[in-house]
């Protein structure tokens, strides 16, 4: 009884600290106890993240993410954007322009993400989308707010791959 206790007050604690700092706009990785990420991944929210250099096309970023039992990166919200953007910029102390794992190539202005999941959350620069020369790649770290732009797929850039922990 007093083990159940313990594990249920830090478990408590845990997520009231988190809150906190979601709360004040900071980015907390929440480690799920019991499950960790592959060496050189990194732990945001509840997956794992690995921020790959080698510029590739899209494409290719994705078969190299699959080969790593991963996806291309989707995001779900606005914590696990910046938590990315994070990550990219303590490996390169910078911000390069950066696929995920969004597509409309399927059908104009019809975004999904290659893991299957919703795209129920964006943060496209400003008048973006705009499918300038058949566009349909979603690249991250865009112009000055480093945020969402639609980019030619066979394009070379580095890439981020998710999977959630085993």
């Amino acid at each position: 009884m007093m083990k159940m206790l313990t594990a249920s007050s830090l478990l408590c604690a845990v997520m009231a600290l988190t809150t906190a700092a979601a709360l004040s706009g900071a980015v907390v990785p929440v480690h799920d106890v019991g499950h960790s990420c592959p060496g050189g991944w990194n732990l945001i929210i509840d997956r794992c993240f690995l921020y790959v250099p080698r510029e590739m096309s899209w494409a290719r970023a994705e078969k190299n993410c699959q080969s790593l039992g991963a996806n291309l990166a989707s995001v779900h919200r606005a914590e696990e954007y910046h938590g990315i953007k994070k990550m990219i910029s303590d490996r390169t102390h910078g911000h390069p322009e950066t696929w995920l794992g969004g597509s409309d190539s399927e059908e104009e202005g019809v975004w999904f993400w290659s893991d299957g999941s919703p795209f129920s959350f964006s943060y496209w620069c400003r008048g973006e989308p705009n499918n300038r020369l058949k566009q349909h790649c979603l690249q991250m770290n865009h112009g000055d707010d480093k945020c969402w732009d639609d980019e030619k797929c066979h394009h070379g850039l580095p890439s981020v791959c998710a999977k959630y922990p085993a």
